[in-house]
């Protein structure tokens, strides 16, 4: 069954870039030009997925008018082709909004966009990462996916002593940049860590995820933890497999990431990295 819908999760508070996300939702920060989001959901029609789910929550009704028509602004673009083709672009994605209205966690967030997404199964996105590659980052999954059924992680390796703020994936090697997921250790202290494989924000779920998320036990806050999920789903024989995807990515949740990505972008655009290199080359920064 070749899989068509994407949930992408953008309910979260932005608080690490407060006092900038009181009003703008943190999916609306740019990189360069183009809000986190966007980047987002061009990821996801790239890889084929037609069907686009997005979790919101109050105060972030500023992504659904990014997607929306603006026939005012249209019109005032009649005459600078290049911004309204742009413009109409991302306009003509068909995205269905659903609001997460009490902050329970990821899989309680998962759930409460059930209704649009079937008992099917799906691809998983959090918008905190931004993955620049040359084929979509879940599209790879996706490949992994239909070799071997179950569901899928992207995973990358990260220094031993920067796994205390990842899922460390105990596995198994199944094929090149492919493993059989034992267990996952949700930020575990870097000597107890049982790889250097951490999780990060793609996921392709098989449909057997929609009783268990139900099912989530609340954690600490009263939060459903989607890593719980995850190990429920294995204890119950669910096959896991990582895949250590190839690309370049950043977390744009922080604020050093947002501009590591930005620089990044800006330096691959041929209109605007001559002058950024030659403004970086001319800084005078301490080492």
């Amino acid at each position: 069954m070749r899989i068509r819908k994407a949930l992408i999760l953008a309910a979260g508070y932005g608080t690490r870039f407060l006092p900038a996300t009181k009003a703008v939702p943190k999916e609306m920060l740019p990189i360069v030009d183009r809000p986190v989001i966007q980047y987002i959901v061009e990821e996801a029609l790239a890889a084929g997925l037609d069907q686009i789910i997005i979790v919101t929550a109050m105060a972030k009704r500023a992504i659904e008018d990014h997607f929306d028509r603006n026939p005012d602004l249209e019109a005032a673009l009649e005459k600078k082709p290049d911004y309204l083709q742009e413009v109409q672009r991302i306009s003509g994605v068909e995205i269905a909004f659903v609001r997460q209205k009490e902050m329970k966690g990821q899989s309680h967030a998962i759930l409460g966009a059930r209704r649009f997404m079937g008992d099917e199964p799906f691809a998983l996105f959090y918008p905190d990462d931004v993955i620049f590659s040359d084929k979509p980052a879940i599209g790879q999954l996706l490949d992994v996916q239909e070799r071997h059924g179950g569901s899928v992680i992207a995973v990358q390796r990260v220094p031993q002593q920067e796994i205390v703020h990842y899922g460390a994936i105990d596995a198994e090697p199944v094929e090149d940049r492919v493993w059989r997921v034992r267990r996952i250790v949700e930020k575990p202290p870097a000597d107890e860590a049982p790889s250097n494989l951490g999780s990060v924000g793609r996921f392709v779920l098989s449909a057997d995820i929609w009783p268990l998320l139900e099912k989530t036990p609340p954690s600490i806050g009263g939060e459903m933890f989607f890593t719980d999920t995850m190990t429920m789903l294995m204890e119950k024989g669910g096959e896991v497999f990582a895949y250590e995807y190839e690309g370049e990515r950043f977390d744009t949740g922080r604020p050093i990431g947002l501009l590591k990505a930005s620089i990044y972008t800006a330096l691959r655009r041929p209109d605007i990295a001559p002058e950024l290199a030659e403004f970086l080359r001319a800084l005078n920064v301490p080492a």
